[in-house]
């Protein structure tokens, strides 16, 4: 969902890239990379429930759908269909 990756990117990079999107691809692991931990995942997963109104259940916290800006994307496509 193209729709929401402007504005996930937008997120990732000014909370934990320092405004500095310019490595990140729509593809790379935010893991792997190093740029969001576990303490991340819970801001990412606080911001996707308050901005788009909707609830991460514990068996949707999977790198499948939070890993990449790409994976957020779809996940909150569907979440939001």
């Amino acid at each position: 969902m193209p729709e929401y990756e402007t504005e996930i990117r937008q997120f990732v990079a000014g909370r934990f890239l320092f405004g500095d999107d310019k490595k990140l691809g729509d593809q790379d692991s935010l893991l792997e990379a190093g740029i969001i931990d576990s303490t991340g995942i819970l801001e990412l997963i606080n911001h996707l429930e308050e901005r788009y109104g909707i609830k991460v259940n514990d068996d949707e916290l999977v790198p499948e759908n939070l890993d990449t800006i790409a994976s957020i994307s779809a996940f909150l496509g569907k979440k939001t269909a």
